[in-house]
C-alpha cells in the first residue's frame, strides 16, 4: 500500500533527522527540529494544499495513521473539507459535553445562579426573602431535579397543598419556578413550553378565584387622591432626594423598588420615558412608563452626581435607604399612608375623575389584565394612551390648593 513499513517509522524517529516522509496517498510521516514526529495528512481544495495533523508517534501507528487518513480521503471524496469537517464534530462533541455536564445541574443550583445573576440590583432583604419561599415550598419537592425534567405534576406538587391557604405566596413561589426554568431554557438546559407558567396553562388547573380574592384581600393604607395635590406641593418645597424620589413616586405609579433603583440609562428625557428592563419588573417583562411634562423638568433638575442611581445612597446596594421615603412621610404627618397606596391613590383619582378606558388605567401601574387571547391580537402597549393619562394625573398633582 505505501513505501512505509513499522520497522523504517522506527528507525526514522530515531535519527530524528527533520523533515517529511511520504507513505502514500497524502500521509506523511513528520519530523520537526525539536524531534518530535507525527502524522500528517495531505490534500489539495479548491486548487489550494492543506495539512491535517493525525496523531503523533508512537501514540497513533502506522497502520492507525493509514486508517485515518482513508477516513479522511472519503470526506475529500464526498466533497467536504476534512479540517473544517473534523473542527465542527470536535465543536458539537464538546457541546454535546457541555451540555451534558449543564444538565446535571439541578433545580437548586439553577435558582442560585438566578439569584447570583439577577439579584445585584436587589436589596439584600428581598434576595432572602427571594430564596427563602423557594427554599420552603419548592426545594423539597423539585430541588435536586434537573431542569429538563420538571414537569408540570411536579410544579402542582408544590403549589396545590398551599394554593388556597397561602394563595399570594404560592402565585410568587410559581412566578419565581418560572423566572428560573425560563432562564434554564435561555440556556439551552431545557426544551418546550414551562410548565410554570400562568396563562393558558395552570390557569386551567388551579383555582383563578382563589388568585382574584388574594389580590383582593391585600390592602395598602393609601392617600386620598383629593389631598395629593397639597402633599405635592409641600414635597415640592423640600429639595432633597427623599422628597424628589417621593413625587417621582407618585407621578409615575411606579412600586417604590423601581424608583429606588432607578439608573439613568433608563431615562430618555428627550422621548419622555422611562424603559424598564425585565429583571426590574415584578412580572419579568419589560415596560415602559411614560414621563409626564413636570416629571421631565423635576428629573432635568435632579443634581447629578457620579452614581449610576437617580437616588445614590451609603449602603451596600448603592441606592438610598429602604425607609428614606417612609421615615419622610412619617415627618411630614403621614405615618398613616404607605408607599404602595400612592397606585390606589392614582387609581382612585382615575376611577372617579377620568373617562380612561380600564385596561389604559391598569397598564399604567404595569397590569396587564387582558387574557391571552386579547394579548395575542393586541401587543401594543398603549404608550400614548398612558402619556395622555399620566399627563393629566400630573396636572392634578401640581394644581395649586
Amino acid at each position: 500500500m505505501g513505501k512505509l513499513t513499522s520497522k523504517k517509522v522506527e528507525a526514522l524517529a530515531k535519527a530524528a533527522e527533520p523533515g517529511k516522509t511520504i507513505d502514500g496517498d497524502g500521509l506523511y510521516f513528520q519530523i520537526s527540529k525539536s524531534g518530535g514526529t507525527s502524522w500528517i495528512f495531505r490534500y489539495k481544495l479548491d486548487g489550494r494544499s492543506r495539512e491535517m495533523g493525525l496523531g503523533p508517534f508512537p501514540a497513533v501507528t502506522l497502520s492507525e495513521a493509514r486508517q485515518q487518513a482513508a477516513d479522511q480521503r472519503k470526506v475529500l471524496a464526498s466533497g467536504s473539507d476534512p479540517l473544517a469537517s473534523r473542527d465542527a464534530a470536535r465543536e458539537a462533541k464538546r457541546e454535546a459535553e457541555r451540555q451534558a455536564a449543564a444538565r446535571r445541574k439541578t433545580f437548586e443550583d439553577l435558582t442560585r445562579e438566578y439569584l447570583q445573576a439577577h439579584g445585584g440590583s436587589w436589596s439584600e432583604k428581598w434576595r432572602k426573602g427571594w430564596l427563602r419561599k423557594l427554599e420552603l415550598y419548592a426545594f423539597p419537592t423539585m430541588g435536586k431535579l434537573a431542569a429538563d425534567i420538571i414537569e408540570t405534576e411536579h410544579v402542582l406538587t408544590v403549589l396545590q397543598p398551599i394554593w388556597v391557604t397561602k394563595t399570594r405566596t404560592a402565585d410568587e413561589v410559581r412566578g419565581q419556578i418560572e423566572q428560573v426554568l425560563d432562564a434554564a431554557k435561555a440556556r439551552r438546559l431545557r426544551n418546550g413550553d414551562n410548565p410554570a407558567r400562568w396563562r393558558g396553562h395552570l390557569d386551567n388547573l388551579l383555582s383563578k378565584a382563589e388568585k382574584k380574592k388574594a389580590r383582593q384581600r391585600q390592602h395598602f393604607p393609601a392617600l386620598h387622591w383629593k389631598d395629593t395635590p397639597k402633599l405635592m406641593s409641600t414635597l415640592a418645597s423640600i429639595q432633597t432626594r427623599d422628597a424628589i424620589a417621593t413625587r417621582l413616586l407618585i407621578l409615575t405609579g411606579a412600586r417604590y423598588h423601581m424608583i429606588r433603583h432607578a439608573q439613568w440609562f433608563e431615562f430618555d428625557l428627550i422621548a419622555g420615558t422611562w424603559a424598564l428592563p425585565a429583571e426590574r419588573m415584578k412580572m419579568r417583562k419589560p415596560f415602559v412608563i411614560p414621563l409626564a411634562p413636570q416629571g421631565i423638568e423635576m428629573l432635568q433638575g435632579l443634581s447629578s452626581t457620579d452614581s449610576t442611581y437617580l437616588f445614590p445612597g451609603q449602603g451596600k446596594s448603592g441606592v438610598m435607604h429602604n425607609n428614606a421615603v417612609r421615615n419622610l412621610l412619617h415627618k411630614l404627618g403621614h405615618a398613616d399612608i404607605t408607599r404602595h397606596g400612592f397606585r390606589s391613590t392614582f387609581r382612585d383619582w382615575a376611577n372617579e375623575c377620568t373617562h380612561y378606558p380600564r385596561e389604559v388605567c391598569e397598564l399604567a401601574l404595569a397590569h396587564d389584565e387582558r387574557d391571552q387571547t386579547e394579548a395575542a391580537y393586541s401587543r401594543s402597549d398603549l404608550l400614548e394612551k398612558r402619556r395622555a393619562l399620566m399627563t393629566d394625573w400630573a396636572t392634578f398633582c401640581m394644581t395649586a390648593q
